[in-house]
Formats: C-alpha cells, sequence, structure tokens
C-alpha cells in the first residue's frame, strides 16, 4: 500500500459512507474547507466529548466557556498577530501559482526549513534549483503571508475585525472577568472548544491543512513562583511519555526517548510540571482514541520554529503514512498575552497572593479536532481477509456503537428488531437499524463504519428470547438472553469485559 493510495482509501470511505465531504461540491469545492456528514459529525463529538471529560469535567478548577469567532482589530494588534501571524510565500512568475515556501523546500529537498529566515529561504531555493512545481517557471523571493482572514464590521465598516486564528485570544481578553469568577485564586484553567480560521496559502492533504478548523483549548493559569506545585501532578508523574529533545534533533534521532514525566521534569527536559501534567494526560487520551503509543511522540521544538507567544513549545508529532504531523501543541505562552493586553488595554491583570500581586503565567495544550480525527481514521483503517475494509474504532469513539439485524423482514422479526433498537436507544446507546439485504452485507457494512458490535433477532429470538451478539473484531457471535443485552452491551463498551470472557455463549462456526 503505497502513501497516497492509503490516504485515498480513507477518502474514499469518508465519502461514500457520510464521514466528510468537500465544502461546496457540487460548485467545484473551495479548497480548505470541508463539511462533516452524519458519522464524521457523530466521531467528532465523541472526540469532543472524550476530552471534555479528561481535562474539564474531572478537573476541580477547569471551566470552560464560548468565545465570539470574530474579534476586533485592537485584539490583534496587541497579541502580535498582524506582526508575526504569517507564513512565507513564494509565487511563480509565470502560472502565478503561490506556495509556502518553507513547505516546498521540505517537499523537494527533505531537509527542514520551517521557522527559517526570508533570506535563508530564498537561498536555499537558489542553491536546490528549485522552481514551480506546476509549470517549472521561476519562484519569486520569499515574503511573509498574514494567514488571518479580514473583514469589517458594522455597516458603514467603521471597524476592522479579523476571524480568529486561534481560540485562546478570547480566554485572554476576558482574563479580569474569568479570574473573578474563579475567586482569584491561582491556579485555574479555562477551556474553550470551537472555530478558528487560517487562510492557509497552500491547503492539502484532505483535513490535515485546511483554512477552517476546530480547536480544543486549555489556558492554565499558575503562579511562576509554583511552577512544579501542580495540585494533581502526582497523579500521572509515573506516566511515561515518547520526546524527542532538541539535543536530540541536532544529533539525529530514530526513537524517541522513553521517560516518565516526573524524570524528564528532574533531567530538565520538560520545564515544569504543568506542561509535564497534559503531556501525560494528551498521551492517555491518544491511547484511548486507538492511536497506538509507537506512532507518537512529542517533539522539542527549536527557538527558530516557536511561535511568538512561546517560552517553549512541544508539538504532539504522529506517524503518519505521509510522514509526521503536529496534532497537538503545547506551549508556555508565559505572561505574554496578559501584559500585551494589559498595556494594550490599560487594565490590570494582576492577581494579589499571599501579599504579591502576580501576572500569571500561561500552559496551553491546543488540540485540533481534524488533525485527531484523521489520525484515528489512518490508524484504525484495517484490510484483511475478510473481503472488505472495515475500521477498528475503539468503543469510546466509534461514531455509532450498535447496529440491530432483524435476519428477515417477515414474521415479525423486523418489527421485534425494531423495538430493541428503540430499547437500546432510550438506554443511550447510538444505534443503527439496518433491514436491507443480506445478513453478510449488513456485517460488512457495520464493519465499513467501524461499529464494534451488531445484534441479530432471528427464529431463535421469538422462541427462545435470546439474540446474538457479533463482535467486530473477531467476527465472532454469542448468544445471550434479551434481558442480558444492555448490561452485557455495556460491560463491553466501556471495556469491563472481554468479548472473549463469554465463551460459554460462544456460538460454534
Amino acid at each position: 500500500m503505497t502513501e497516497e493510495r492509503l490516504m485515498d482509501k480513507i477518502i474514499d470511505v469518508s465519502l461514500r459512507r457520510g464521514f466528510i465531504s468537500p465544502t461546496a461540491e457540487i460548485y467545484g469545492g473551495a479548497g480548505g474547507f470541508y463539511d462533516y456528514g452524519p458519522l464524521g459529525t457523530l466521531m467528532r463529538q465523541k472526540i469532543i466529548d472524550l476530552w471534555r471529560q479528561s481535562f474539564v469535567l474531572d478537573e476541580d478548577k477547569v471551566f470552560e466557556i464560548t468565545g465570539s469567532l470574530l474579534l476586533p482589530e485592537p485584539v490583534f494588534q496587541a497579541s502580535g498577530h498582524l506582526d508575526s501571524f504569517s507564513d512565507p510565500l513564494v509565487q511563480c512568475d509565470k502560472c502565478k501559482s503561490m506556495f509556502r515556501a518553507d513547505e516546498l523546500i521540505e517537499q523537494i529537498t527533505k531537509q527542514k526549513a520551517e521557522g527559517l529566515t526570508l533570506e535563508a529561504l530564498d537561498k536555499l531555493i537558489q542553491d536546490n534549483s528549485i522552481n514551480c512545481p506546476s509549470c517549472k517557471g521561476e519562484l519569486s523571493k520569499a515574503r511573509q503571508f498574514n494567514l488571518m482572514f479580514g473583514t469589517e464590521i458594522g455597516s458603514t465598516g467603521g471597524m476592522k475585525g479579523y476571524l480568529r486564528p486561534e481560540t485562546a485570544q478570547n480566554i485572554f481578553i476576558n482574563f479580569k472577568r474569568l479570574a473573578g469568577f474563579m475567586r482569584n485564586k491561582l491556579p485555574f484553567g479555562i477551556a474553550q472548544v470551537g472555530h478558528s480560521f487560517r487562510n492557509e496559502i497552500s491547503p492539502r492533504n484532505f483535513i490535515l491543512r485546511v483554512r477552517q478548523f476546530e480547536q480544543m483549548e486549555i489556558e492554565m493559569f499558575y503562579d511562576p513562583e509554583k511552577e512544579n506545585e501542580h495540585p494533581r501532578f502526582d497523579e500521572v508523574a509515573e506516566i511515561e511519555i515518547n520526546l524527542v529533545t532538541r539535543e536530540m534533533q541536532e544529533k539525529g534521532w530514530e526513537e524517541p526517548l522513553r521517560v516518565t514525566v516526573e524524570g524528564a521534569i528532574v533531567e530538565g527536559l520538560i520545564p515544569n510540571q504543568y506542561l509535564a501534567y497534559y503531556l501525560a494526560m494528551e498521551t492517555e487520551m491518544l491511547k484511548a482514541m486507538g492511536i497506538p503509543e509507537t506512532e507518537f511522540w512529542f517533539r522539542h521544538m527549536q527557538d527558530h520554529e516557536a511561535p511568538h507567544y512561546s517560552a517553549g513549545n512541544f508539538d504532539l508529532e504522529v506517524n503518519l503514512s505521509l510522514g509526521h504531523m503536529e496534532i497537538i501543541g503545547n506551549a508556555l505562552r508565559t505572561d505574554y498575552d496578559l501584559q500585551k493586553h494589559a498595556k494594550a488595554s490599560n487594565t490590570s491583570f494582576e492577581i494579589a497572593d499571599e501579599g504579591r500581586k502576580i501576572v500569571p503565567h500561561v500552559a496551553e495544550p491546543s488540540m485540533g479536532v481534524d488533525r485527531i480525527l484523521y489520525t484515528i481514521l489512518e490508524k484504525c483503517y484495517r484490510e484483511d481477509d475478510r473481503g472488505w475494509v472495515w475500521f477498528q474504532f475503539p468503543a469510546a469513539i466509534a461514531p455509532l456503537e450498535v447496529a440491530v439485524f432483524p435476519l428477515m423482514k417477515k414474521d415479525g422479526l423486523a418489527e421485534l428488531a425494531y423495538d430493541i433498537h428503540d430499547e437500546l436507544k432510550d438506554a443511550g446507546y447510538l444505534s443503527f437499524y439496518d433491514v436491507s439485504g443480506k445478513i453478510g452485507k449488513r456485517y460488512a457494512r457495520a464493519d465499513e463504519i467501524g461499529i464494534p458490535f451488531c445484534v441479530t433477532i432471528d427464529y431463535e429470538t421469538k422462541e427462545e428470547l435470546t439474540v446474538t451478539i457479533r463482535d467486530r473484531d473477531s467476527m465472532q457471535q454469542i448468544r445471550i438472553p434479551i434481558e442480558d443485552l444492555e448490561v452485557v452491551l455495556g460491560e463491553l463498551m466501556d471495556g469491563e469485559a472481554e468479548f472473549s470472557e463469554f465463551e460459554d455463549y460462544l456460538i460454534k462456526s
């Protein structure tokens, strides 16, 4: 299977089965924009729910807000986005196609170019005789291109505004009110889920580089003098992560360093407990989503790569078929944003604590829903001898959890099956009812969209009040009493029981 073919196959399933499709497809689409169908929407919500439970609801002092997508220009003047939120652009002198310079260089030379100066990029283009990939024309000198979408606010266009390029600024500009809600007691976190917009120079690779995307972000505010006093760090201290240090990158690395987050702090590899806490939490979350731990690591970004607001970034990178891709960014934003907005708005963001006035520092885990979703699709994609492709989604993120099939439409089986489907929905299961086609075809369709379990109603159901449950992964079936169905499904879905534990109920093939 070639790298290109894997993504093509995932795109094919996504289009056919209601996961993802191009925006305005009947008009030729719009580059960098995608719509999520019924299954894609369910799966996105599962990802968000899992994040929300672990990173917000299970925490004592983290609360979620919803901010405006459109913000006035002074916000981004103060934050530095107007000056610094840009990518290097080159344009073909002949066909006028535009490309992101550093990525074009990396694609052709396999040499990392992110964060280099415009002069350094121009030199690499010249030294490697890089021309336009489309028509082989000469490329212009690199220039910075601001990625924000601008607009005019008001009927007379009296105020310049921008679609937000990240969700974080809503939190920083509301800090004074949010801190009051938290009774001005550090540490506390403010979370947000929502769309952000970046006018990418060359969106590509399906939903991996787009112009509209959804983020799950937290700004954790803490006293910088107590950066190693995270209230819950002991709970994650022994969790092991995969880490790529700056020194490893300079020397060249093949395998990441395996280390506990506590050990990484002791060795000076991670700056503090607040950042380390999130690296551990993200590791556990991705594993729960079906992404093998051997397939991702945290890379300490070099100084020249880090965003303008960051004192240190640790990107969670995953090994995909098309190469390494960052899907989560972890930044130490220090007090950069609060100080900038305090000065620009003449507002004090200080918090009094133990006789000191503090402008809090910030640790920020920022996750891309779209990139995480694609990673799950790729890592859970399966081809084997069963005759069809299928997704091995963990139950926690499968878009649908159970399918209910009557063996036949006649003799009351369809009505009985639908009643069971209805009861499962009432019990909170995402149940899918299908009566069309032979039972084998229905199993194949269920596998193709990753449904973990299928319940079949047959003639024995009417006579003995039992049903069969088919396991997607093993394709084995067990027969259990109808009255036990909700409990058994619950145990299987929650991981409290494995399908193999029901050997006494196994239907012999």
